[in-house]
């Protein structure tokens, strides 16, 4: 049977009409059942190995979960914001990275040339470029203890290294001294931090790049490698000290030594013939003419030892041929 309108509204089909029937039957329920799994849904949360969740509940703060599945009441009564806990963030002062990529990593320096121009203890400038590398330790402190905890770490670092650079000489600074400038850095800004309460740990302060502005880095070339030449002079002349002094060290104590050992053996001869001569002294006071012949005997065996082609006849010898040529013969 077809419909004829008449100028009124035509009824709903009848599919329409049953369904709106049934809904207006189950309205209740089917709001509950909705409310339901609705609430089901977004009562549970998961916490990643890296994360931490601070859970808020009508603003105030409850507890702070770990890593895995938790509850939560629903409907907007807790507010779960999950925190990076377990990442190593970074800060970089004086450049910034825009090519992170191993093979083709590339800075730019020019809009930070002001954040790392730092005055010296020497009242010299060096153009300092550092990293700060930080975790959150504290997820709430982090979150509610400051509203820009960013911008308040990086004027925490710039006033600090400020204040540790300006304590040393600029040859310190771009030599010898940057582990040292880097470790008072970290403690110091790790104090300001505690102090203030923000819930982050520093983990690492590491100067980048260390060099004298562009406007006199030739002539702080010039000085370097005068300096370098003059240690090299200065350890080449200390390479020939060590070498001659000790030699003629050695050849002074030797001649020394052998001026004393001359020197006593003299003495100790002196000594001897002193002695000697005493004791004939002494024979001669007990038997002159005994100690005169033994003395003129031992005189003459000394003197004829040093004489060649000698023979010593007694005079009484009667009839000695002259059988020794070229030989004197002393009666």
């Amino acid at each position: 049977m077809k419909y004829r309108s008449h100028g009124g509204t035509p009824p709903p089909p009848p599919e329409l009409q049953l369904l709106a029937n049934f809904f207006n039957k189950f309205k209740a329920p089917l709001i509950i059942v909705l409310i339901v799994l609705i609430g089901a849904r977004t009562s549970f949360y998961t916490v990643e190995p890296d994360e931490e969740a601070v859970v808020i509940r009508l603003g105030r703060y409850i507890s702070t979960q770990g890593p895995g599945p938790h509850f939560k009441i629903p409907f907007g009564v807790d507010d779960v914001t999950k925190v990076k806990t377990q990442v190593v963030h970074q800060l970089e002062f004086g450049f910034k990275t825009t090519d992170s990529r191993p093979a083709v990593t590339r800075y730019s320096k020019r809009e930070y040339v002001r954040e790392s121009l730092m005055l010296t203890g020497d009242l010299n400038v060096a153009d300092v470029e550092w990293v700060v590398q930080y975790q959150i330790s504290d997820p709430f402190k982090y979150l509610f203890r400051t509203s820009q905890p960013v911008k308040n770490i990086r004027d925490i670092s710039e006033s600090i290294m400020r204040r540790v650079v300006g304590d040393r000489l600029v040859t310190e600074v771009l030599t010898t001294g940057r582990a040292e400038i880097a470790g008072d850095a970290k403690i110091l800004m790790q104090e300001v931090l505690n102090k203030y309460d923000m819930g982050i740990r520093i983990t690492t302060i590491k100067l980048q790049d260390v060099n004298p502005p562009k406007a006199v880095q030739a002539s702080f070339n010039e000085v370097n490698s005068a300096k370098q030449e003059q240690e090299k002079m200065l350890n080449q002349a200390e390479k020939s000290y060590n070498r001659v002094i000790p030699e003629a060290k050695g050849k002074a104590e030797q001649l020394i030594a052998e001026a004393e050992g001359y020197s006593q053996e003299i003495v100790n001869r002196a000594i001897g013939d002193t002695k000697r001569f005493n004791d004939l002294a002494s024979e001669y006071n007990k038997a002159p003419a005994i100690t005169e012949k033994r003395i003129f005997l031992e005189t003459m065996e000394t003197l004829y030892k040093r004489m060649k082609g000698i023979t010593i006849v007694d005079q009484k010898v009667k009839g000695l041929l002259p059988v020794f040529s070229k030989q004197e013969v002393i009666k």
